[in-house]
């Protein structure tokens, strides 16, 4: 299990005094609001950095770090990768789960039969959608709706899924 997971990516610097556009990747950009600290992940290892100031501008959340007051200071870390720890996550609602807990999980079919490994995690709007690949390499979509996933198990790595008709056609 993680211990760390991605909050978002440094896309660009913004302005001048320091402020970088951070695009996301959790389920909200409120949750930039609540954020006081993250770890940045950088080429040369990780820096702990402290939030100062957030807000947003289209897709991206803007955030301001605790000495870090000059675009030259910041520049440096485009394209890297915001962390938080599991302590500083947002809780998770009942059947919740974050994305790189279920990553690398075995499917098998509520018959027994094992379909593959869960690689990706699509997040469509209306339902989020898992992509499993199959030992042959095949790529199936399984859409994560209560008639199609049946049980997803932590403790076991294990997602139990029902295959609709036409699935697998």
């Amino acid at each position: 299990m993680e211990q760390m997971l991605r909050v978002g990516v440094i896309a660009n610097t913004h302005g001048v005094h320091g402020e970088v556009k951070v695009f996301p990747t959790t389920d909200s950009q409120e949750r930039f609001l609540h954020l006081k600290k993250v770890i940045l992940m950088t080429k040369r290892g990780q820096i702990p950095l402290e939030v100062t100031g957030v807000k947003f501008f289209k897709q991206f959340a803007i955030l301001k770090f605790k000495g870090y007051d000059n675009i030259n200071d910041i520049e440096m870390y485009k394209g890297c990768d915001l962390m938080v720890t599991r302590e500083d996550a947002v809780p998770l609602e009942e059947n919740e789960y974050y994305i790189a807990d279920l990553l690398g999980m075995e499917v098998v079919t509520d018959e027994g039969k094992k379909l593959g490994v869960l690689k990706d995690v699509l997040q469509t709007g209306a339902n989020d959608v898992y992509v499993v690949t199959t030992k042959e390499g095949k790529e199936i979509l399984l859409p994560v709706i209560d008639e199609c996933i049946l049980d997803v198990s932590l403790e076991e790595n294990k997602v139990t899924a029902h295959i609709m008709p036409g699935l697998l056609d």
